[in-house]
């Protein structure tokens, strides 16, 4: 302990950072002793506020109060250990973290490890210092993605940072970025000026009025004109903000689908030569290739990402079927079908990526291509259908089921929200869906609550023994038709993110209860960080269990864990002076039309609910699709 020189660092002759090991022994000893120096209080206690939540905690009856959890996240104040040997069980994002009275140490074996401990540092703050902990902890899926839309509608730098910064603080290392659309092209490209002068701009804002007038593009002057578009300077320091956050940003070239904006300024690029009516790039004209490489290049000399995402979805090959240059590619490739030309375009565009030293990304659809190369990312978009087969496949999963995991989805009852795209994908419906279905059970679950209805076993899939380490991870999308501004974006986005944080980080069993309580708690933090945030008013959900002898238990919850839940069983409408909730299930003997509100303070906070209960049968609550 005395020989300070046996703890310091050295640089090996690559540049990386190792602890001498000559003194590895002593070095060991030392930590020992660090460790058994932080002191904890004497009685372990419930703590539940992280998000997501560690593989391993203990909370204590005390707090450090040396000093402030820096608001960036930095390690200022607290005694940090690199411990490369920490790697074989922690990896390089996992953690060591231990919160004494008079200290704070953080160990990992790489300074990713210590910024995620520094996360979770901050999250342990409360109104008497900084919560005693001890915590391990290291994440489920090495990607852990969030998707931004910015083509339907456009947002600043600003929000993307802040953006940027919820998801470093919630463990993310992954922002997809979608930049180009048939709403509007999003990024400068030197060779292609025009994508920006004619793609960026359109002739209104709402998203159904434009569909409806024509969808036109304009000039930036134009008056009325909306839309906007990102420097390469500005992606440059988004790009740079995002590195410093330990997140990785994939770009996303939409092709060869989704195109209109690019046929505002490029319409010789499709199979009609037109500005309109068409999104789809000509897979037989070799100019689109030119096009799709040209772009290519620019964005990779942008993006320091391994892996460059295309699309490849909803293409409607319409005009591929009149086009003779598209007929007379297919026969003389002896190609049986349309999606065969798609396959001829995806392949044509992953051979160049690969021979770039990258890695190429799409939307399930590039399942229908049999030469993906190893290492491919298919984003399963389509249900989770797309992330067993590619599983199966040896293919990297990205699991991002549109019917669970979409921010764009109505986030409570649908005719009382803001316009949504569709569907119903609440709080409790995304932290239910599992990423890894290894069993008929797992996937009938999952399958059931993107059908909105309980699915036979017989008719789905599952991930095949030894392929579930092939789930390379989570997303979580924010597509923008009718998100029109960043106050909504924020709104649609948070507090679900949470959801697919903890479904991308933690490896605990799922705890409804729990991470209910932990979200509530994450409210005030964050709007306290300046964001619009939902505030958790749907449900309450209905469900009754059936039982052996002919009658029903009934269960509610809702998603506002301060709310008392009151009832009604004959029909009437519940108000602060119904039957309680009291959380043990209630005994339902005769057929019932059980009517369900949440109140806080004698007030509804939520909306009315109601559901009828047969005695001795089910009533489970699959989130259905009922707007």
């Amino acid at each position: 302990r005395k020989d300070t020189r046996t703890l310091t660092s050295f640089r090996t002759r690559d540049g990386r950072e190792d602890w001498d090991m000559r003194h590895k022994g002593i070095f060991v000893w030392a930590a020992l002793l660090l460790t058994s120096a932080v002191s904890c209080g004497k009685k372990e206690v419930e703590y539940n506020h992280i998000v997501p939540t560690p593989f391993s905690a203990h909370y204590y009856d005390s707090h450090y109060t040396g000093h402030d959890v820096p608001a960036d996240g930095s390690a200022a104040g607290v005694t940090v250990r690199i411990r490369p040997g920490m790697a074989g069980r922690f990896g390089s994002e996992g953690y060591r973290l231990k919160v004494g009275e008079g200290n704070i140490m953080a160990e990992a074996s790489d300074s990713i490890g210590i910024f995620y401990a520094m996360q979770t540092l901050r999250q342990l703050k409360d109104s008497s210092g900084i919560r005693c902990a001890v915590i391990e902890d290291f994440p489920r899926f090495a990607y852990r993605g969030i998707h931004v839309d910015v083509s339907r509608h456009f947002f600043s730098i600003g929000e993307i940072r802040k953006i940027l910064r919820e998801m470093a603080f919630y463990k993310f290392n992954n922002l997809h970025w979608h930049l180009t659309d048939g709403g509007g092209w999003r990024i400068e490209i030197d060779s292609y000026p025009l994508l920006i002068q004619k793609g960026a701009w359109r002739t209104e804002k709402d998203w159904d009025n434009w569909i409806l007038h024509g969808m036109k593009f304009c000039d930036a002057d134009t008056p009325g004109a909306y839309g906007g578009y990102y420097t390469k300077e500005e992606i440059r320091e988004i790009v740079r903000y995002a590195d410093s956050l330990h997140i990785n940003v994939i770009p996303e070239f939409e092709l060869p689908a989704h195109s209109e904006a690019v046929f505002s300024a490029y319409p010789e690029l499709n199979c009609t030569n037109s500005s309109a009516g068409n999104g789809e790039f000509c897979p037989a004209n070799e100019e689109f290739y030119r096009f799709a490489e040209g772009v290519l290049t620019e964005i990779m000399e942008l993006f320091p990402s391994k892996v460059i995402h295309i699309g490849a979805d909803e293409a409607r090959k319409t005009a591929w079927k009149t086009c003779p240059d598209c007929n007379a590619l297919m026969k003389m490739e002896g190609m049986l079908s349309y999606d065969d030309l798609q396959c001829h375009a995806v392949s044509r565009i992953q051979k160049f990526l690969l021979s770039h030293g990258r890695i190429m990304a799409g939307w399930d659809e590039i399942l229908k291509n049999d030469d993906l190369a190893e290492g491919t990312l298919v984003y399963s978009y389509r249900g989770q259908q797309g992330g067993i087969e590619a599983a199966n496949r040896g293919l990297k999963a990205v699991m991002t089921p549109g019917e669970v995991l979409y921010f764009d989805w109505y986030q409570a009852e649908p005719a009382k929200e803001p316009k949504a795209m569709y569907g119903y994908s609440p709080l409790k419906k995304m932290y239910s869906f599992e990423p890894q279905p290894v069993t008929e059970v797992l996937s009938s679950f999952n399958q059931a609550l993107i059908k909105g209805s309980v699915q036979s076993i017989d008719t789905i899939g599952f991930i095949l023994p030894g392929n579930a380490g092939n789930v390379y991870g989570v997303q979580g999308c924010s597509w923008a038709e009718y998100i029109p501004d960043e106050n909504h974006l924020e709104y649609m986005m948070f507090p679900r993110l949470l959801a697919v944080s903890e479904l991308a980080w933690s490896k605990t069993e799922k705890d409804w209860n729990n991470f209910k309580l932990r979200v509530n708690s994450h409210i005030p933090g964050l709007r306290s960080r300046g964001l619009n945030v939902y505030d958790l008013h749907d449900g309450p959900y209905i469900t009754a269990k059936a039982c052996e002898n002919g009658f029903s238990e009934l269960s509610l919850d809702c998603e506002n864990a301060a709310a008392q839940i009151r009832y009604t069983l004959d029909g009437s409408t519940p108000d602060a002076s119904s039957k309680l909730w009291t959380g043990e299930p209630v005994r339902i003997s005769e057929k019932s039309v059980v009517k369900a509100a949440a109140f806080v303070g004698g007030h509804q906070v939520s909306y009315l609910r109601e559901a009828e209960i047969v005695p001795g049968e089910d009533l489970v609550f699959w989130y259905p699709f009922n707007n």
